[in-house]
C-alpha cells in the first residue's frame, strides 16, 4: 500500500517526474496522487506490460479477509459490467496483498480537479461535463448500482470534454454503507445510495464553476454531511465567481444542496433534464424544453377543448351570423378555443397576407370575421376532446388552472382604465398564463413538481415555516427555464409580435409599478394586477387578507385602485359572463371571495 509520505511528497511535485515516483504497487509504478477522499483515492501509475500511462483506483479501507474482498470483487465486478459511453470500463480488477484495485485507461483524458484549476469552469462546459456525468449515474441507478463516492478526480475529461466516470461501487465497503453483518442490499438503501450521488455531485458542482471546493473541502461526502439535516452549513454558489454564472443555471445548483432536504433533486435524471433544458435554451439550439413541447403541441394542440365547447362552437358556427356575439362569448369561455383561433389567424403566412400591416390579431370577434364561421368551425372540430392524453389526475390539475386563469381575465376587465377594450384585456390575462396552462397540459409530471417546490413547509423545530421557491426559480430548476420563456416561444409559434410578447409578461413582483407609458403596458398592468390577486386566492387562507392588500397597494397609483376595488372585482359573479360590461369600471365593496370562488366548475358555470 502507498505510504501517506510517498503520496504527500509524489502529490506536490510540480509535475509528475518517474525518477521521484519509486514506489510500486504490483507491477504498477506509482507516479502520483491523483486525489483521495474519505472512502477512495486515485493513482496516475504506469504499467510496464503495456508502456503506458493508467489510473489506480482502490478504497481507503482494506478489506478485513477473504470474504470481505470477494464481496468489494463481486460489486465493482457488476458495475464494471455496466455499458454507457460515460462510464469508464476497467481494464483490469485484481488484488494485491491485500487491496483490492481497479485500473482504468487514461487516454488523452485528465481528471475533472485538474482540468477545474483555480478560476472554475465557464457555465456552458460546466453544464455540459456534469450533465454527462449525471448520464451515467442514472443509467447506474436505474441497474440497481450506485457511485457510493462522486469526486472530482473520480471523473475523466477528454480534450473534446467527453465524461468518464470511474470507480463506481468502488468503496461500496465504507463503514457509512455497510452494516456489521455484511453490505446491505435493500431497496431502500439503495435509494439513498442514489439520492446521496446526486447530492454529492451538486456539492461538485460548486467547484467546478467557482475553482474552489463548498467549505474549504475537497471530499464531497464530508461537506454533504456538514448540510442539513445532518449539520447546519449552507452551500449555495456565490454572487462574485471568477466566472458568469446565468440565473437559471444558478437556481438549479442551488436546489440542488438546498438547505431544505425536501427541496433538492432525488434522482439524477430529474437534475439531469433540468441542465440538458438550461444547455438548450442557453445554446439557442432546436431542442430542450421548449423545442419539446413546440413538438408535442404540433401533435395535440396546445389545449384540449373544454368538455362539450368545441361541439357547441361547432354548431353555433353553422348556424346564421346573427349568432356571432353568442359564438364568441363560446369561444372566449373556452381556453383552448380561444386560443387556437388566436393561432390561426397569427400564424407567419396569414399575417404575411391578410393580416400584414394592422398587427396581431388580440380579439375573438376579429378572429370570426377573418376566418368565416366555417373556419371557426373546422377549428373547434380539429381540437383534441378533454382531457387529451392527460390521466384523471393531471386533468384536474389542468381544469383548476383554466378556472384560475378565467377569474383572472373576468377580474381584469373590470379592473382595466376606461377605454380600453374587454376582450382584449381578458385575452392579455389569459394569456399572462399561457406557461403555466403548456406546461400542465404537455409536462404534467413536470408541473407537479415545480408546484412541490413553491410550497411552505413547517421548519424541523416546528416554528414557523420554510418558505418555497418562488415560480419562476421553481421551473427553471424544473425545466431550466422559466416559464415566461415557454410562453414567448409558444407566442412567437403563433406569429405575435414584441409587443405582444411585451404584454404576455407580467409585473416583476420584485418591482414597483409606474405610471404606463402605452396602450400596452396599460392592458399588461391591468392583467397582471388580476393575475397577481389570483394566485393570493390560492394562498393559504391566514395568508389571503395580507396579500391582497399588498397587491392593491402595489397598483393603487396607476389603476386607481383600493382594496374595496379589488375585493370587488374577484365577485364570484363576475363568473357569469366571459367579461364585465365596458361601463363596469368599478363594482360595490363586497365581503372578502373564499377559495370555493375560483372552483373550476363555479366559473366555467
Amino acid at each position: 500500500m502507498p505510504s501517506q509520505a510517498a503520496a504527500t511528497s509524489t502529490a506536490n511535485a510540480a509535475a509528475p517526474s518517474r525518477a521521484v515516483a519509486s514506489r510500486q504497487f504490483g507491477r504498477y509504478q506509482l507516479l502520483r496522487l491523483l486525489g483521495k477522499s474519505e472512502r477512495s483515492m486515485a493513482w496516475l501509475v504506469n504499467d510496464p506490460q503495456v508502456g503506458r500511462d493508467e489510473v489506480l483506483m482502490l478504497p481507503r479501507m482494506q478489506p478485513h479477509g477473504a470474504a470481505a474482498v470477494q464481496q468489494w470483487l463481486q460489486r465493482v465486478r457488476k458495475a464494471s459490467r455496466l455499458d454507457h459511453p460515460h462510464l469508464a470500463p476497467p481494464v483490469e480488477l485484481g488484488v494485491h496483498e491485500g487491496w483490492p484495485f481497479v485500473v482504468y485507461e487514461l487516454g488523452d483524458s485528465a481528471t475533472l480537479l485538474d482540468r477545474i484549476g483555480s478560476k472554475g469552469l465557464a457555465a456552458q462546459e460546466a453544464a455540459s461535463l456534469t450533465a454527462q456525468m449525471l448520464q451515467a449515474l442514472a443509467f447506474a441507478h436505474d441497474a440497481g448500482l450506485a457511485h457510493r463516492d462522486v469526486q472530482a478526480f473520480a471523473v475523466l475529461v477528454s480534450d473534446k470534454g467527453q465524461v468518464r466516470v470511474m470507480g463506481c461501487e468502488l468503496s461500496c465497503l465504507h463503514p457509512a454503507s455497510i452494516e456489521v453483518a455484511g453490505y446491505d442490499p435493500s431497496l431502500r438503501a439503495q435509494q439513498q445510495a442514489s439520492e446521496a450521488d446526486v447530492l454529492h455531485l451538486g456539492v461538485l458542482m460548486h467547484h467546478i464553476l467557482t475553482g474552489q471546493p463548498a467549505l474549504d473541502e475537497t471530499d464531497t461526502a464530508k461537506v454533504a454531511q456538514r448540510l442539513p439535516p445532518l449539520g447546519r452549513e449552507i452551500v449555495r454558489l456565490p454572487f462574485n465567481t471568477p466566472r458568469p454564472v446565468p440565473e437559471a443555471l444558478r437556481v438549479i445548483i442551488n436546489r440542488a444542496t438546498d438547505r431544505q432536504e425536501r427541496q433538492r433533486y432525488r434522482n439524477a435524471r430529474t437534475l439531469g433534464r433540468a441542465l440538458e433544458g438550461w444547455l438548450q435554451v442557453d445554446s439557442g439550439n432546436q431542442g430542450g424544453p421548449l423545442a419539446l413541447l413546440l413538438d408535442r403541441m404540433r401533435i395535440v394542440g396546445v389545449l384540449p377543448a373544454s368538455p362539450g365547447a368545441a361541439e357547441r362552437a361547432a354548431r353555433l358556427a353553422m348556424m346564421d351570423k346573427n349568432r356571432t356575439d353568442e359564438l364568441a362569448a363560446v369561444l372566449l369561455d373556452d381556453i383552448a378555443l380561444a386560443f387556437e383561433l388566436l393561432r390561426a389567424v397569427n400564424t407567419a403566412q396569414l399575417r404575411g397576407g391578410q393580416v400584414s400591416g394592422n398587427g396581431p390579431v388580440l380579439t375573438v370577434r376579429r378572429a370570426i370575421a377573418m376566418l368565416g364561421l366555417d373556419g371557426v368551425r373546422r377549428v373547434a372540430l380539429a381540437l383534441r376532446e378533454w382531457p387529451g392524453p392527460l390521466a384523471d389526475g393531471a386533468a384536474a390539475e389542468l381544469q383548476r388552472a383554466m378556472g384560475r386563469a378565467r377569474r383572472a381575465g373576468r377580474a381584469a376587465v373590470a379592473l382595466r382604465p376606461p377605454g380600453y377594450d374587454g376582450e382584449v384585456v381578458y385575452l392579455v390575462a389569459l394569456l399572462q398564463n399561457l406557461g403555466r396552462l403548456v406546461v400542465q397540459y404537455h409536462l404534467p409530471d413536470e408541473a407537479l413538481q415545480i408546484g412541490r417546490l413553491m410550497q411552505s413547509a413547517s421548519n424541523e423545530q416546528g416554528q414557523g415555516e420554510e418558505p418555497g421557491m418562488s415560480e419562476e426559480a421553481a421551473a427553471m430548476a424544473v425545466l431550466g427555464v422559466d416559464l415566461e420563456a415557454i410562453a414567448s416561444a409558444v407566442a412567437r409559434w403563433w406569429g405575435f409580435d414584441d409587443s405582444v410578447l411585451h404584454m404576455m409578461r407580467r409585473h416583476s413582483t420584485a418591482a414597483g409599478v409606474r405610471l404606463p407609458e402605452s396602450d400596452h403596458e396599460s392592458l399588461r398592468i391591468s392583467a397582471s394586477c388580476a393575475n397577481e390577486a389570483i394566485d393570493a386566492l390560492a394562498l393559504p387562507a391566514a395568508r389571503v387578507a395580507h396579500a391582497l392588500q399588498s397587491v392593491a397597494q402595489r397598483y393603487a397609483r396607476v389603476l386607481n385602485l383600493s382594496l374595496r376595488d379589488l375585493q370587488a372585482a374577484l365577485q364570484p359573479g363576475l363568473q357569469s359572463e366571459p367579461w364585465p360590461g365596458a361601463g363596469t369600471q368599478r363594482l360595490a365593496a363586497a365581503p372578502m371571495p373564499t377559495d370555493d370562488a375560483i372552483d373550476p366548475a363555479r366559473a366555467s358555470a
